[in-house]
């Protein structure tokens, strides 16, 4: 999707396409025609401004606490069964865990673009809540980030990560106790956006876990994840 069609999107895409230039997700081309768009845009400044505040709030009152084997090694069971790959230890993370590893991945982000300086945080009561995921495995180089703005869609921006031969990318969401759910094949090395149906809108937000497996081309043939997990990560608010 180009930049261009992002900004005619209407808000929805206005306010994404804002959020990952303060991520500094974009290309560098890209990057310098939104900043460009900014610059003459006041809604926009308000706007860049709004996510700039919120994404470094994610750098504070966060610490790694693991939860309990038991309850890890439960939820690996119900959520993944036996896999073909071989197992990890410490497979799943504490969600906190993973709210850390959200948190100083923005934050990083945001310092390296160089918005050091947090304006004041326009009016947003009108704004749905945004939510957000950094979507890693340990001895994975797949990395993602995905956020959600309210549309009904999810934005995944490829951080890194090979395509497989033969191979495909699927994203599954997991939400507390139930099955995975298939939100479909993704591509690497790009960004796409994936409609979030009806099941996973259900019980969409907050501590729910976005997860990406290698499966055969086109995706598991059974419904349920078959592959490895190659990046996986807590959804949070922002």
């Amino acid at each position: 999707m180009s930049t261009s069609d992002d900004m005619d999107g209407g808000d929805g895409g206005r306010n994404a396409l804002v959020a990952e230039y303060v991520l500094g997700l974009l290309s560098p081309s890209e990057h310098d025609r939104v900043h460009r768009l900014i610059e003459d845009d006041q809604a926009l400044r308000a706007e860049r401004d709004f996510w700039v505040s919120r994404f470094s709030a994610l750098n504070e009152g966060y610490e790694d606490v693991p939860a309990p084997d038991r309850l890890w090694a439960g939820i690996e069971a119900r959520a993944f069964g036996d896999t073909k790959a071989p197992a990890k230890s410490g497979f799943w993370e504490s969600l906190l865990v993973w709210r850390g590893i959200a948190a100083g991945a923005l934050a990083i982000a945001v310092a390296a673009i160089g918005f050091n300086l947090l304006q004041p945080r326009p009016d947003v009561s009108s704004l749905t809540t945004q939510l957000v995921a950094a979507l890693e495995e340990e001895g994975s180089n797949v990395k993602f980030v995905a956020l959600y703005d309210g549309t009904g869609q999810v934005r995944l921006t490829a951080l890194s990560g090979d395509a497989v031969p033969e191979k495909d990318f699927e994203l599954w969401a997991i939400q507390g106790g139930n099955n995975p759910v298939s939100m479909g094949v993704i591509p690497a090395n790009q960004r796409s956006t994936v409609s979030i149906a009806p099941e996973v809108m259900a019980g969409w937000g907050a501590g729910s876990v976005l997860a990406i497996t290698l499966e055969p081309k086109g995706g598991s043939p059974s419904g349920a994840p078959t592959g490895p997990i190659v990046a996986k990560g807590a959804v949070q608010q922002i």
